[in-house]
This record gives C-alpha cells, sequence and structure tokens, in this order.
C-alpha cells in the first residue's frame, strides 16, 4: 500500500500550519490511521497536543535543514509507520531539494499544497521571486488568503497562471470564506466566429484559452506571433508566440499553442507571423493533457510589435 505524502509549502507565517489544523479539524486526509505531521519550522500558530492525540497525529520538528535527509525520513518511517504524511516545508528551502529526493519505501508524494498571503505577495514577487516562483511553479493547489476588497485577483491569477497553468486557485478572505474570482471581463468578443487579438491582448487571450479552452473551440482566431519550431514537435508543427515577462527581467518565458500547417517547415525560428488558425482542444504530450491546438487557415508576414513582450503585472 503506497503512503501518501502531502506537502505544504509557503512563506513564514502565510498560513501554512494553520492550513494543516483545519485539514486535521475536517478530517480530509487522516481519518483514523496514523499520520505522521514533520513541521520544518514553526511559525506563530502551534498545533494543540489534544488534537494531535485526539486525531492520532505525531508530530516531529526539525530544527535544523542539515537534519533533513533521506535518513531522517527512513527513520520516521520505522518509528511511526504512518499511513499518511504531512510535511510543512520550510519556505526558504528550495521545493526542487525536496522533489529531488529519494523518499522511502511505499512513500509517494500525492499533493503539494501552497498557501500565500495575499497581501505580502507582491512584496515577495518582487524581492524573493526565484523561491516564490519554485514552489508555485510546481503546486497542485494555491490558496491565497487574507484577502480584502482592494485585492486584485486577476493580478494573482495571471501571476500563477504564467508559472503554472494547472494550479488549482483558492481564494479566502479575512474570516477564512471563500472568494469566487468571477468571470473575467475581456477586452475582446468572444462569441464572435472570428476573435482578432490585438498586440496588448495577447497576454490575456493565451491565459484565458488555458483555463477556458472550450470558449475558442471550432472558431477562428487572428494573431501575430514569433515563430517558434522545434526538432521534437510533430511534422507540420509550430509554435506561434510571445516571449512574457514577470515582475523582473530574470523570469522570461515563451507562451504560445501548438499550431498545424503544412507550411511550418518553410517558417523560420524568430520570424513573425500573423496567422488566422481555428481552434481545437487536443491532447498533446507537450502540454500533457488536453489543450488549444491551432489549425492554421492562413499564415502572412507580419512586422514585428513596437513591444513585442508580454508583460504581467
Amino acid at each position: 500500500m503506497q503512503i501518501p505524502v502531502y506537502l505544504i509549502t509557503g512563506f513564514l507565517e502565510s498560513g501554512k500550519t494553520s492550513f494543516i489544523e483545519q485539514v486535521i479539524l475536517e478530517g480530509n486526509f487522516v481519518e483514523d490511521e496514523k499520520t505522521l505531521l514533520i513541521l520544518t519550522e514553526e511559525g506563530e500558530v502551534e498545533i494543540e497536543e489534544e488534537l494531535l492525540e485526539q486525531y492520532n497525529v505525531d508530530l516531529i520538528v526539525v530544527e535544523d535543514k542539515s537534519e533533513f535527509t533521506v535518513d531522517f525520513l527512513k527513520k520516521c518511517r520505522r518509528e511511526h509507520r504512518p499511513q499518511q504524511v504531512i510535511i510543512e516545508y520550510n519556505g526558504m528551502w528550495p521545493v526542487s531539494e525536496f522533489l529531488n529526493m529519494q523518499l522511502p519505501y511505499r512513500w509517494e508524494l500525492f499533493q503539494i499544497v501552497s498557501t500565500v498571503d495575499a497581501s505580502t505577495f507582491q512584496l515577495y514577487m518582487n524581492n524573493m521571486r526565484s523561491l516564490m516562483s519554485e514552489f508555485l511553479s510546481c503546486t497542485g493547489m494555491a490558496i491565497f488568503n487574507r484577502c480584502d476588497e482592494d485585492t486584485d485577483l486577476s493580478y494573482l491569477i495571471r501571476n500563477v497562471k504564467v508559472l503554472n497553468s494547472n494550479a488549482e486557485l483558492i481564494f479566502e478572505d479575512v474570516n477564512g470564506d471563500i472568494l469566487d474570482p468571477g468571470e473575467d471581463i475581456l477586452p475582446y468578443d468572444v462569441n464572435q466566429p472570428i476573435i482578432e487579438i490585438s498586440d496588448d491582448n495577447y497576454g490575456t487571450w493565451y491565459l484565458d484559452a488555458l483555463d477556458h479552452g472550450e470558449r475558442y473551440e471550432g472558431k477562428d482566431v487572428i494573431i501575430k506571433g514569433m515563430v517558434f519550431r522545434s526538432q521534437n514537435f510533430e511534422e507540420d508543427y509550430f509554435v506561434p508566440g510571445r516571449m512574457a515577462m514577470t515582475c523582473c527581467a530574470d523570469d522570461v518565458t515563451f507562451l504560445g499553442f501548438l499550431c498545424k500547417s503544412k507550411f511550418a517547415s518553410r517558417l523560420k525560428n524568430k520570424q513573425w507571423v500573423r496567422v488566422t488558425a481555428e481552434v481545437k482542444l487536443e491532447y498533446k504530450e507537450e502540454y500533457h493533457g488536453i489543450g488549444p491546438v491551432l489549425y492554421a487557415k492562413r499564415i502572412e508576414k507580419a512586422v514585428k510589435p513596437e513591444e513585442p513582450m508580454v508583460y504581467f503585472n
């Protein structure tokens, strides 16, 4: 039987311990089984011993990063024999180091959950972006807590989705109530049979097509993008896209969808084109799932925009 491991990431005082306490109280993970809870940092909130005893939770506190090793985890397995493991991971430790660890026999990473204080998100993104980006890029669920009426939910969504399009996002107010981000108001009419995307709206279209591909399926879109071709692509495929930056110049990525055309082999990398294509949702290995695929109807040479970069801020 596999032992599920839940990794809870986030910076100090981002709400990790409160989230774990809530999970224990609701019985979502633990039920009547033995749970091992490993804390790698101690914040302001502490879980009461009575609660741990009531729900059959063994608690271990790691005092120093040097103690958190494969041998340590194996010792935990031998001594506690848990049916499930929750690790509150230190926000200053690279998540990649944990992902590269060989977990004990039958332990399997089941889910990564990240807690984020919405009121300090922009500050951390500006000053500690590499650490923030690392755990957000691999998380399965990001919980933004302490949202208020001034919180720009669309800003949070854009910055996470450009790092991790598959992350589930949850927003909570200061009382812990779930907020509905609502439907984004798009700067173009998605109900038209042909949707022309301006240079300024490319980033908005890309993220919306990721989340709501069904809005565009069967419709034609017109976009302007830079050609990217790879020898790993299937024959007749290329990607027309844009370079995108979030907050700092060190984090630049290429955003675009696969496009099929019999003229793909004639295109050159970094060439700018204007593509008219029908959108279909298909499974592709490059997406690791189902995503928008463009079927080109027309490809024209295009002039590089005055501002070719997409900015998310």
